[in-house]
């Protein structure tokens, strides 16, 4: 099943040098997730031809204005479009009111129900459950409040072998037990362990998605054991004093946490770049002196979770 993390933009604060401020679509199956929508996410859907109403829940980590101000427009056309399914939104509290005062403003009816779930402030919070995936969030260290995200598969069914099936005379009817752990009792009351009969799930795939955040070790026990992490690193370790009077991360300090919490076994991405550089390249060779499975989170890019790890343009 494709787990992956689509990048539509890695800028911080404002559109330059090409790159849009933050969105990112999370794909499971044929499900579509938006993370953030700062300035241009519409534009970004487009060009990279993803299906906007494939898209049923949106995720705003904080109400900065390159993390939110693409929503209402997106919402608009939505309407627009005729949509009539629902849309779930999660974010912090306060931007209830602004969207619905938007669209109060506009005389704006719109024709599909738009649930809003806001955030509590209180810790990690699983905030949807769904058939093949739970998400929750959890706090980052910014100067408003802030959440993270952690899309977490769930485990899978074991897989039967149907060869050894059929040699041990198992009907159609109870593979459906083999494949949820069951052994097999022959008509002799012979019985088959299920581990003769199937093949284990893969295991379950994480992805985690701190936003923006002052280094912090708290993070840790949230990401830990993630196949792919996206840490923002606005700055270049140079700027670190920068970075700590903005509440944002620099490049050593992503690629230490994530060195701490995934222990060599995931990856690290990385993006939120700040104006101030054009290049990117010392981003990745900076973070890659200390964790180097970091790869920059680069525009139209797509980021599978899990192994094989691929990413492709």
């Amino acid at each position: 099943m494709p787990f992956a993390v689509t990048i539509l933009g890695n800028n911080s604060a404002i559109p330059s040098h090409e790159r849009f401020p933050t969105a990112q679509v999370v794909t499971y199956e044929d499900e579509l997730f938006l993370i953030d929508c700062g300035e241009g996410t519409q534009m970004q859907l487009a060009r990279y031809k993803i299906r906007r109403n494939k898209i049923y829940h949106i995720f705003i980590s904080h109400l900065h204005g390159d993390h939110y101000f693409g929503l209402i427009g997106l919402i608009n056309s939505f309407n627009l479009l005729q949509r009539t399914e629902p849309l779930h939104l999660y974010a912090p509290a306060e931007l209830e009111s602004i969207i619905w005062r938007q669209l109060e403003c506009a005389a704006t009816i719109l024709h599909f129900p738009l649930h809003f779930h806001p955030l509590q402030v209180s810790g990690f919070q699983l905030i949807a459950d769904l058939p093949h995936l739970r998400i929750s969030c959890f706090p980052t260290k910014h100067r408003i409040l802030c959440f993270g995200f952690l899309f977490e598969e769930k485990p899978r069914h074991r897989k039967v072998i149907p060869e050894k099936a059929r040699e041990a005379g198992v009907p159609l009817s109870f593979y459906k037990n083999l494949q949820q752990g069951e052994d097999y009792v022959s008509a002799t009351g012979h019985i088959i362990p299920n581990d003769e009969l199937t093949l284990p799930p893969p295991q379950p795939r994480k992805y985690a998605y701190c936003a923006d955040t002052l280094y912090d070790e708290g993070l840790i026990p949230y990401i830990a054991g993630c196949d792919l992490v996206y840490h923002e690193t606005t700055y270049l370790q140079q700027d670190l004093h920068r970075a700590i009077e903005r509440f944002h991360s620099t490049t050593l300090q992503a690629a230490t946490l994530a060195r701490k919490a995934l222990q060599d076994k995931g990856k690290l991405l990385i993006g939120h770049f700040s104006s101030r550089y054009e290049r990117l390249e010392d981003f990745e060779n900076e973070c890659r002196s200390i964790f180097p499975e970091t790869y920059l989170a680069l525009q139209g890019a797509t980021y599978f979770v899990g192994t094989p790890w691929k990413a492709r343009m």
